[in-house]
């Protein structure tokens, strides 16, 4: 990376009192560059407890979104517009307002991965860090709807005993790590440690010797003897996994699970976003208010 472009960053930083935040499948460059990285649980933590007055989102829309929600005094940005999720588009705040209405008693979980307006009309949001943890606390005489992904609501409806309205939603970069890429990982390398994302399907979960979180990742790996890990979450991921534990090996189950939307920003792009201010994130107050409620219940719930 250019040395002249990292100082160029590190000094409009400063002036304008921001704080950059990136996730963990954000490219390696960009996670070097960040004040913070982490999974979407850690980064609202620290959006929200941030003394900055501006706040660099490298994620996705509803990270940023997240953030401008928490922190309505901060200014969010993110460096492009264009970075989506399409787990988040598969459902929209009328789809989700025709289910409740079919199902009028039951509390509403949404996962983090999804729109400001769905937020809003949720009851709790949670992220796979927390997920089990927060269908656990709340009351076993409430039935629960669950939103967007099918596949981490199977994960936390086994964990928890809990029978859940489940959205037919997915991650595709997660549901393209197939059966296969793990049998061929553990027979290539057999004494590794297969680590999975609850978006993944289950198929792919029933071989993983741990269901965890970005974040959980890297706390296990940090603490684990195994010396080979099968990583099958975004490709991303296994940069700050090598970057913390430089004497293992980490293999991506699948080189195909790459989220293009997660690789859009660039060191330059973060640049122009603190020169010119762009791209703002804003959240009209009255949805804010209402998806800040879910969002605080999530905030309150932490992993095990």
């Amino acid at each position: 990376m250019n040395d002249r472009l990292i100082e160029k960053i590190k000094k409009l930083k400063k002036a304008r009192e921001a704080v950059m935040l990136a996730h963990n499948y954000q490219p390696a460059e960009i996670q070097d560059l960040a004040d913070f990285t982490g999974d979407s649980l850690a980064l609202s933590v620290k959006a929200a407890e941030t003394d900055a007055k501006v706040i660099v989102f490298c994620g996705v829309q509803f990270m940023a979104e997240t953030a401008a929600i928490l922190s309505p005094q901060k200014t969010v940005l993110l460096p492009d517009k264009s970075a989506g999720c399409p787990l988040a588009d598969m459902i929209t705040a009328e789809q989700l307002r025709d289910l409740k209405q079919k199902n009028p008693d039951a509390l509403v979980v949404c996962y983090v991965n999804s729109s400001a307006e769905v937020k809003a009309e949720s009851d709790y949001c949670c992220t796979s860090s927390n997920a089990v943890n927060l269908v656990n606390s709340l009351t076993q005489e409430k039935t629960i709807i669950f939103v967007p992904d099918q596949h981490l609501g199977r994960f936390v409806a086994e964990k928890t005993h809990r029978d859940l309205i489940l959205w037919p939603g997915y991650c595709h970069v997660h549901v393209i790590i197939s059966e296969d890429d793990i049998k061929n990982a553990k027979a290539k390398y057999p004494d590794a440690v297969v680590m999975a994302h609850p978006e993944c399907t289950e198929k792919v979960k029933a071989l993983a010797d741990q269901l965890l979180s970005t974040g959980q990742m890297l706390k296990f790996a940090k603490n684990s003897n195994a010396r080979h890990f099968v990583v099958a979450t975004e490709v991303g991921m296994v940069y700050p996994l090598k970057k913390q534990n430089p004497q293992a090996e980490f293999i991506p189950a699948s080189e195909r699970a790459i989220c293009p939307n997660m690789k859009k920003i660039t060191p330059e792009k973060v640049l122009w976003s603190l020169e010119d201010m762009h791209y703002k994130v804003t959240i009209p107050e009255h949805i804010r208010i209402k998806a800040k409620t879910a969002l605080d219940r999530m905030v309150e719930v932490l992993p095990t």
